[in-house]
């Protein structure tokens, strides 16, 4: 065994030397430590590798134990769900009733931006950044209240109390429909008789609805500023155009023309 060491100890001598230029005096001709290799100084196992995952050498940015302890919790939770749902005891309702509940709520994407923008001044890196404020009017009191902007004019011909949701308004032919306020779309698509439908969310949590479109002109998700495009009306026989318009707050349908003077 000694003499393997020995013999190890030669090679690496005669390497060292070998590496250091033939022209230095000899007492110069020292080693330098940067010219050993690391193998020779540490031996092959001395870097750690977090590509194992395993003993001290695991990713310093990845546990194991807790990736697997939220698959674990997110697979209780679903489980937990499905009995509650399959379950048919009248015990569990409330339970039900509470998912069903959160499961139906819209998030209210347009009011967490603008508190965002309001507590750290730029809005979230998901949400396109609006070029500027809504335009605001002050009232008599010194109070900022919002200007809301005609989603195109028109007169109405089937009025809020006919059917207890929205409107009806004609229009001219091929006129574009605005947003009434700036707000977030949360949907972008087609809804039973209303077609072609677009919602948008607004930061005070009420919702605008344009239906009856014959094209959508936002994808879903969209930041919209009042007055933006959000689709063209539908076009009748007599060379006009028509939309429905509605206004949601919370689960009540308001009356529109509260709210926005069409003619």
């Amino acid at each position: 065994m000694s003499h393997r060491a020995d013999e190890i100890r030669r090679r690496i001598a005669k390497r060292k030397r070998e590496r250091l230029p033939s022209n230095l005096p000899e007492k110069k001709r020292e080693p330098s430590s940067f010219l050993v290799k690391d193998e020779e100084k540490f031996g092959h196992d001395h870097f750690p590798s977090f590509e194992g995952g395993s003993g001290n050498d695991a990713h310093p940015l990845f546990s194991k134990e807790v990736f697997m302890f939220k698959i674990l919790a997110s697979v209780c939770i679903v489980l937990i769900v499905a009995i509650l749902f399959k379950n048919g005891s009248a015990n569990l309702d409330p339970a039900r009733n509470f998912v069903s509940k959160t499961m139906e709520n819209d998030f209210q994407f347009a009011a967490i931006s603008t508190w965002y923008q309001e507590q750290f001044g730029n809005p979230l890196a998901f949400f396109p950044t609006p070029e500027e404020k809504d335009a605001e009017t002050e009232t008599a009191e010194g109070e900022k209240t919002p200007q809301f902007a005609v989603p195109a004019t028109g007169r109405v011909t089937e009025s809020f109390q006919d059917n207890g949701q929205g409107v009806m308004v004609e229009t001219g032919s091929n006129s574009a429909v605005e947003a009434m306020n700036s707000g977030t779309v949360t949907f972008a698509g087609t809804k039973d008789n209303l077609g072609k439908t677009i919602i948008i969310q607004h930061a005070d949590g009420s919702q605008s609805w344009y239906g009856n479109l014959e094209s959508i002109k936002v994808p879903l998700y969209t930041y919209v500023k009042a007055g933006d495009e959000v689709g063209k009306v539908t076009d009748t026989e007599n060379e006009k155009g028509m939309f429905y318009f509605a206004i949601k707050q919370g689960e009540t349908f308001i009356d529109p023309i509260q709210v926005i003077k069409f003619d």
